[in-house]
């Protein structure tokens, strides 16, 4: 379980101009002064779960055994969507029940999933529209004093899940997508290594060639600075995934690309 001086990281869509970070860091803190609050981003694209969803798996993982994993990006706030209380065999999530943990319960092992009901771990508030502050903070935080995740509320086996489309070979192509544009403007696909090698096993062909927003790119650099100010170029990025970049500029806004566009690799 949390010890009393634990680590607890925030991942919202929450910007930096209001005062709904501040506060639920007040509430944390409030509960355990002993907590150690990171900012994994507070610049969610507003309401995108799916960019939360890939955020999180990008880095949770490096943290320590016990971290309590913060996530408050959350279309449905005050409606009868849950808060809910994931726990695995190293981790604790606290997030609403709207897919953002989807990556989590593919990945994580022990995976056990509760309902944030006992209000003993919530604030009373007057309106309904900060959980954050009023039901994930506090469930968050009284896990970092050691509260049993039993106290919090029942099992959950139906939670949501995201429909995330995996890279796939099919009419000797691979088919993949935008996953992220990072605030540099790289271009972060969902293509890893294994597809690659994948479509390379079942089409013979030694070399990759793909069309991203009118440009083709068919080589790839092993680092940024081996790239072009003039043109596109690709590598694979440390977390293990084909990248779009242009040298000291942003790919995306060169191409017109965003979140979601496809991406088709001969």
């Amino acid at each position: 379980m949390p010890s009393a001086i634990s680590v607890l990281t925030l991942l919202t869509d929450f910007g930096a101009q209001d005062h709904f970070v501040a506060s639920m860091k007040g509430v944390i803190l409030g509960i355990n002064n002993q907590a150690r609050i990171i900012d994994v981003s507070h610049r969610v694209k507003p309401y995108s779960v799916e960019e939360a969803a890939f955020l999180l798996n990008s880095c949770y993982h490096y943290f320590p055994d016990g971290t309590v994993h913060v996530v408050v990006v959350d279309p449905g706030v005050g409606s009868s969507r849950r808060g809910l209380l994931v726990s695995t065999s190293r981790f604790f999530f606290v997030a609403p029940d709207n897919g953002v943990l989807t990556y989590i319960f593919e990945n994580e092992l022990s995976v056990e999933v509760r309902q944030i009901e006992n209000r003993q771990f919530r604030l009373d508030s007057e309106g309904a529209t900060f959980e954050g502050r009023d039901l994930f903070a506090p469930a968050a935080a009284w896990l970092t004093r050691g509260q049993t995740p039993g106290a919090y509320g029942r099992l959950v086996a139906d939670y949501e899940k995201l429909q995330i489309q995996k890279p796939e070979v099919r009419d000797g192509a691979l088919h993949g997508r935008v996953a992220y544009v990072d605030r540099f403007g790289n271009i972060i696909t969902d293509v890893t290594p294994a597809d690659i090698q994948a479509l390379q096993t079942i089409t013979k062909r030694k070399n990759i060639a793909f069309e991203i927003g009118g440009v083709t790119i068919d080589t790839l650099k092993t680092h940024y600075e081996q790239g072009s100010p003039d043109k596109p170029n690709a590598l694979i990025n440390s977390s293990g995934y084909l990248e779009v970049f242009l040298k000291e500029s942003s790919a995306a806004e060169r191409l017109g690309v965003k979140t979601g566009t496809p991406l088709e690799i001969q």
